[in-house]
């Protein structure tokens, strides 16, 4: 059976599995979703969004629809919790396991009035938060991903975060999505965080699994931030190094709203990240800041699409990037400035760092400017350790493998000293340390 017809069969399953008194509209847009993923079928080199990102051994790999595991494996998964928290967070966790939520492992804590932190599948079964989500589940176009098509159509859980109008949420919120399972599964969940007007938050994505485990996270997150929100967002990606990940992000941005999103790349046999940040409304501010390191022969890809599509907006976009071995990556960056988006400020930057030979990566930064009052720039760097450094530094009587970490941690400093959460940025430096000494 090939890869679409098993799509097609487990949709069958699982819809056929399906209450009779879910909302009419969401078994709309999975059919629809669906109908789309089989029209487009799995990308391939030959389309230019992918022409360096190869997805074969995704499509010719098998994997079931997930389930939750067996009660014999409560205490690999709760093991597997614990490898993946953040130290000295203090936050509402929300833990999911193979894509449906996991209320024994969660700790939510006391939630303030009116703030809603809860799976979507418990938000999708109340009539008055249904309200709220039909029309952002509704909104998918013929500009997504297939993947983002398949997640759409096999919609069943994820997270669900609202926060009302002039309402500060003083702890982050952690979401914790963990693949635990003896066969090889995929999951498909679908996040939507909403900031009212005047609202504050912080999000933390954490997604993890099993050393050496083969699976497949296939994950979509919706942010809206509306008139004057602001919005922190951060994403540790460390799967199983025999694992996939492929996610989509999208922003949509109100007048005066600033998000922040910082994205750090780890983990995967092959990842891809498609970001992207509509801002839709006067004074909107948007950064994007992303680190990625790999090593042996993973592949990461990022696809960020930034649109100014009104005037007096402001983007900043790094990203940095490490990679050893035979590793490669993609960075390909899209600012798009519209005809009605003058007085835009924008600023894009992709630096690579190779530390093996056999590295590679592809980076294509691009301005598509439609307006003539703007001040917009861009680049993009690779290269390799400056051997003068590097000599330096040893005629300082510091060992050329300690040389070499120094100089790789400073390379990636930039990035993880522009997080503003302490315990994410601890987190971050700790792993960042035990790469660099890896790849020394």
């Amino acid at each position: 059976m090939s890869s679409i017809d098993r799509f097609r069969t487990q949709f069958l399953e699982l819809r056929a599995a399906q209450t009779n008194d879910e909302p009419g509209w969401l078994a709309l847009v999975r059919r629809n979703a669906l109908e789309r993923f089989l029209d487009k079928g799995f990308p391939t080199t030959r389309d230019e969004e992918w022409r360096f990102t190869n997805v074969t051994p995704l499509r010719e790999a098998s994997f079931a629809l997930s389930v939750l595991p067996s009660a014999d494996a409560e205490g690999d998964v709760k093991a597997l919790k614990k490898r993946f928290e953040i130290s000295g967070l203090e936050s509402h966790e929300l833990v999911f396991v193979n894509g449906r939520v996991s209320k024994e492992l969660s700790s939510l804590g006391e939630i303030p009035d009116g703030v809603s932190v809860s799976s979507l599948a418990d938000a999708l079964a109340s009539s008055a938060q249904a309200e709220i989500l039909q029309p952002i589940l509704s909104q998918g176009s013929g500009d997504d991903t297939p993947f983002y098509d398949l997640n759409e159509a096999f919609l069943i859980d994820g997270a669900f975060i609202h926060v009302p109008r002039g309402v500060v949420l003083e702890r982050p919120v952690h979401l914790v999505f963990l693949t635990s399972s003896g066969e090889p599964v995929v999951t498909h969940p679908r996040n939507v965080i909403i900031g009212e007007a005047g609202s504050q938050l912080r999000i933390i994505e954490s997604y993890g699994g099993p050393d050496g485990a083969l699976y497949w996270t296939n994950a979509v997150t919706q942010v809206v931030a509306h008139e004057g929100a602001v919005i922190d967002h951060y994403k540790l990606q460390r799967e199983s190094d025999s694992a996939f990940h492929m996610a989509s992000l999208g922003y949509v941005q109100e007048r005066s709203s600033t998000v922040s999103n910082h994205s750090m790349s780890f983990g995967a046999r092959l990842a891809r990240h498609d970001i992207r940040a509509e801002l839709d409304g006067e004074g909107a501010d948007v950064t994007l800041n992303g680190l990625y390191v790999v090593k042996d022969s993973q592949h990461v890809d990022h696809h960020t699409v930034i649109d100014h599509r009104v005037s007096h907006c402001t983007s900043r976009e790094l990203y940095k990037g490490v990679l050893d071995d035979a590793s490669s990556g993609v960075f390909n960056g899209r600012v798009i400035v519209r005809a009605d988006a003058q007085k835009t400020d924008s600023k894009q930057s992709n630096k690579n760092l190779l530390l093996s030979d056999n590295a590679l990566v592809n980076t294509n930064p691009q301005l598509e400017i439609n307006a003539d009052d703007v001040k917009c720039a861009h680049g993009a760097t690779i290269g390799q350790l400056d051997a003068e450094a590097i000599f330096y530094l040893r005629s300082r009587g510091i060992a050329e493998g300690d040389a070499r970490r120094i100089l790789t941690e400073g390379f990636m400093a930039d990035v993880s000293d522009r997080i503003r959460l302490a315990a994410v940025r601890d987190t971050l430096r700790r792993l960042l340390f035990v790469s660099s000494r890896e790849a020394a």
